[in-house]
C-alpha cells in the first residue's frame, strides 16, 4: 500500500511566536435594513441573553457562525455571543449560567439542552505575559488565553474573516471587521493574521479550515493553505478528548465525504487515524478507501434526511480494514482461530486509536457490537438467526454488512439479501428461510436415540 501522507510525519521545528502584534483591521457597518439578519431567524434563547446583557449596561453581539450562515442563506444553528462583560459578571446576571474552560474562560447559559455560549472580548497579549491570564508554549501554542479587550481587538483575535461578523443587539447593525463579507461573496476562506502563527497558536484551526471549506463550499485562500501540510503533525500535541469533539464536527455535519477528501488532500487525516493511513492509496482505489467513502456518503445521506446517526458506526468503518489485518496477523503469529484473533484485534485497534482520539466507552461498546455481528450474521442455522435479529445493535450491524457487500465477495451479497428477506418476512417466512439454510427447506433430521434400559426389578423381599 502507498502511504498517502509523508508531510504529516515530518518533525515541525518549534519557533517562538509573538502574538502581541496586532492586525490592522478596518471596520465597516451595515445598518438595520441593509443586511439579512432579522430576529425571526435567531434563537429565542440567544435573544434573551443578548437583551439581558444590553439592558444591564454591557455590549452584546451575536458573532461568528450564526451571523455568517444567515448571509449565505443557510439556517443558523450556532448562536455565540461576545460581550465586554467578564465571565464572573455574566454569571451574576444568569442563575442558569456555568463557567467552563481554563484555556478560554467561557460562560455557558443553559436553557434545558440548549446552550448559549458567551465569551468576553479577547485582547492582545502583553509583552510581559501574566501567567495567570495568558501563557504560550515555546512553539507558539496558546496554553491559557484570558486576556480581555475591546470588540476590535476581539475581531483581530478571531480565526477566519467570515467569522468576524458581529450583530449588535443595540442598533441591529452588522459590523464587519476583516473583510468577511467580501470573502463570503468570493467563496474564500481566509485566516486573520499570519497563517503559520495562527495555526501554531491552535493547531485545531487547520481542522476548522477544512471543516468550513467543506461546509460552506469555499476555497481555502493560498496563503492560509500553504502552511497546513508542513504543520499537520502539530495535531499530535492536541489532547485526544478535544480531537474526539473535533472529529464529530468534521464528519457529522452532512458534508463528511467532502471533508474527508480535503483532510486527505492536506495530509490531516493521518494524524487523526494513524492506523488507517497505511491502507489508503494516493488514487483512493483501495478497498479501504472505497469503504470509508461509502460509509461517509451513507452518513451524509442520513444526516441530510434528518435521520439519527451514531459516531460509533463511522469509527467502526474507519477502523475495519486495520482490524481485519490485525486479526489475520494474530492468526499467523499466534495460531489462534479467527474468532479469538478478531476479539484480540478489537482490543488492539481500539486501544491504539484512543491514544489519538478519545472515543468514549459508550461508543467503543457499540463499535465492538457492530464488529462482532459481522461474524454472527453469516451464521444463520438453527436459532442463531433469531438471536442475532434480537440483538440491540442488529440494524447497525446489518447496515455495516450491507456496506461491506458493496465492495467485497458474492457470499456477502447473498448473506445480505437473505437478511433483507428475513427482516420483511412474517413468522412462517422466517422459519422457511432458516429451514432452507439448514438443508434445502427440510427440517433437520432427528437423531436416532437408543431406547432407555428398563431399571432392574427390585427385590420384593428386600427390606
Amino acid at each position: 500500500m502507498v502511504n498517502a501522507s509523508e508531510h504529516a510525519t515530518e518533525a515541525v521545528p518549534e519557533v517562538a511566536v509573538n502574538t502581541a502584534q496586532p492586525v490592522q483591521l478596518i471596520e465597516t457597518a451595515l445598518p438595520k435594513g441593509q443586511h439579512p439578519v432579522t430576529h425571526n431567524l435567531l434563537s429565542e434563547n440567544a435573544l434573551k441573553v443578548l437583551y439581558r446583557l444590553h439592558k444591564s449596561g454591557y455590549q452584546a453581539y451575536l458573532v461568528g457562525g450564526g451571523v455568517r450562515d444567515i448571509f449565505i442563506g443557510q439556517e443558523p444553528k450556532d448562536f455565540d455571543i461576545a460581550t465586554n462583560a467578564e465571565p464572573e459578571q455574566v454569571k451574576k446576571l444568569f442563575h442558569n449560567c456555568r463557567l467552563v474552560g481554563r484555556r478560554f474562560r467561557l460562560a455557558h447559559i443553559l436553557f434545558g439542552r440548549d446552550v448559549i455560549e458567551v465569551a468576553t472580548f479577547r485582547g492582545h497579549h502583553a509583552s510581559e505575559q501574566d501567567q495567570k491570564t495568558s501563557k504560550q508554549s515555546d512553539g507558539g501554542m496558546l496554553l491559557r488565553d484570558n486576556v480581555y479587550g475591546s470588540i476590535s481587538e476581539d475581531a483581530e483575535r478571531r480565526d477566519f474573516t467570515v467569522n468576524a461578523l458581529y450583530y449588535n443587539i443595540a442598533d441591529r447593525a452588522v459590523y464587519d471587521f476583516a473583510g468577511g463579507l467580501a470573502d463570503l461573496e468570493n467563496k474564500q476562506l481566509r485566516l486573520i493574521g499570519d497563517p503559520e502563527t495562527r495555526y501554531r497558536e491552535d493547531p485545531v484551526r487547520m481542522l476548522r479550515a477544512i471543516r468550513f471549506a467543506a461546509k460552506l463550499d469555499m476555497q481555502i485562500s493560498p496563503e492560509s493553505a500553504e502552511p497546513i501540510k508542513r504543520l499537520a503533525s502539530l495535531l499530535q500535541s492536541i489532547p485526544s478528548a478535544r480531537l474526539f469533539e473535533e472529529t464529530l464536527k468534521l464528519f457529522l455535519n452532512g458534508k463528511g465525504l467532502a471533508t474527508y477528501k480535503l483532510l486527505r488532500e492536506y495530509d490531516l487525516f493521518q494524524p487523526l487515524f494513524p492506523l488507517v493511513n497505511k491502507f489508503l492509496t494516493e488514487d483512493s482505489s483501495s478497498n479501504c478507501d472505497k469503504f470509508i467513502e461509502i460509509a461517509l456518503a451513507n452518513t451524509d445521506s442520513r444526516i441530510n434526511s434528518g435521520k439519527r446517526v451514531t459516531p460509533a458506526y463511522l469509527y467502526a468503518a474507519m477502523l475495519w480494514y486495520p482490524l481485519e489485518a490485525l486479526a489475520e496477523e494474530r492468526v499467523v503469529d499466534s495460531g489462534l482461530n479467527y474468532q479469538d484473533a478478531m476479539l484480540l484485534a478489537m482490543n488492539d485497534s481500539l486501544d491504539s486509536q484512543i491514544k489519538t482520539i478519545a472515543i468514549p466507552r459508550r461508543f467503543t461498546a457499540t463499535i465492538r457490537d457492530i464488529w462482532h455481528l459481522q461474524g454472527r450474521l453469516p451464521r444463520r442455522q438453527g436459532k442463531r438467526a433469531e438471536k442475532a435479529f434480537e440483538h440491540l445493535k442488529f440494524r447497525a450491524g446489518f447496515d455495516f454488512l450491507e456496506m461491506r457487500a458493496q465492495i467485497q465477495n458474492d457470499e456477502l451479497v447473498e448473506v445480505t439479501q437473505w437478511w433483507r428477506d428475513y427482516q420483511s418476512a412474517n413468522a412462517t417466512g422466517k422459519e422457511n428461510l432458516v429451514k432452507a439454510i439448514n438443508g434445502g427447506g427440510k427440517s433437520a433430521p432427528k437423531r436416532n436415540r437408543r431406547p432407555k434400559k428398563k431399571p432392574a426389578a427390585q427385590n420384593k423381599n428386600q427390606a
